[in-house]
């Protein structure tokens, strides 16, 4: 589409507001939308008064936003590319890591698995679709609450008993924080027997558009074979975490 035509300067002047809620402003008036996209203002303005009209934008005294309708259909379409492109990600995970890999989601103050890719090799038997674990010690829990504030954290296992699942389950709220803390410092998490006697885990959390955690991809195994190859699963972790956000909309992060 040329971004010359109308429809595609109204689609620019739709993706600038979009870029605005990205980047954490709630939305944009025309002068704001103008800058940045260096265009006339005047310009700018029709196009957002069509946006308006057709119901991509709202209006609320000088500013626009994204529309209901707009990110209810936007996150339709992300929680189905979690699903297919999520499978991609964890096929072409698994056979690069030669490990069993999982896409998680939080619901409630558990995790569920929406994902998998085990290969025979993994030595992991069974599936773990749709099946609830307690986030706390589960291999997405860090992940999903990456960027979860401490009040929110707390609200989620304001009700869990830290009952002990393996050796080193953390064994309270504080003790949870501080491993979310270094695994954000080190880019990815660690769980290391905290799930299950001799199972050890990575994970990262996945964006989407608006700049959410909406999942946590994984690779699961078992300790003795995973965690001497912890750099370079961790480093093909990453890269197909960054292909799946790119997938959910979520910019490239410098």
């Amino acid at each position: 589409m040329s971004k010359t035509s109308s429809m595609g300067r109204g689609l620019l002047a739709v993706l600038a507001v979009g870029s605005r809620h990205a980047a954490g402003h709630p939305g944009g008036s025309v002068a704001e939308v103008a800058a940045d996209l260096e265009k006339d203002r005047s310009q700018v303005a029709r196009s957002l008064r069509t946006a308006e009209q057709e119901g991509f934008l709202v209006r609320s005294g000088r500013a626009y936003t994204l529309g209901w309708e707009f990110l209810t259909d936007a996150q339709l379409i992300t929680a189905h590319r979690l699903q297919s492109d999520g499978s991609t990600a964890l096929d072409a995970l698994a056979a690069e890591t030669d490990e069993a890999c999982f896409l998680g989601v939080l619901q409630g103050d558990s995790t569920v698995t929406i994902g998998e890719s085990v290969p025979a090799s993994s030595n992991l038997v069974g599936s773990w679709l749709g099946r609830p674990y307690p986030a706390y010690c589960s291999d997405a829990g860090q992940a999903v609450l990456w960027e979860a504030s401490e009040a929110e954290v707390r609200t989620v296992f304001s009700n869990v008993a830290f009952i002990r699942h393996g050796p080193k389950t953390p064994a309270s709220i504080e003790e949870f924080l501080a491993r979310r803390d270094a695994a954000r410092a080190r880019g990815y998490s660690i769980v290391d027997e905290e799930a299950e006697p001799g199972l050890y885990s990575l994970a990262v959390p996945i964006r989407d558009f608006k700049g959410d955690v909406v999942a946590a991809l994984q690779i699961v195994g078992i300790k003795d074979r995973l965690q001497p190859r912890r750099d370079s699963c961790a480093a093909a972790l990453m890269a197909q975490g960054r292909w799946l956000e790119s997938r959910l909309g979520f910019p490239p992060q410098p």
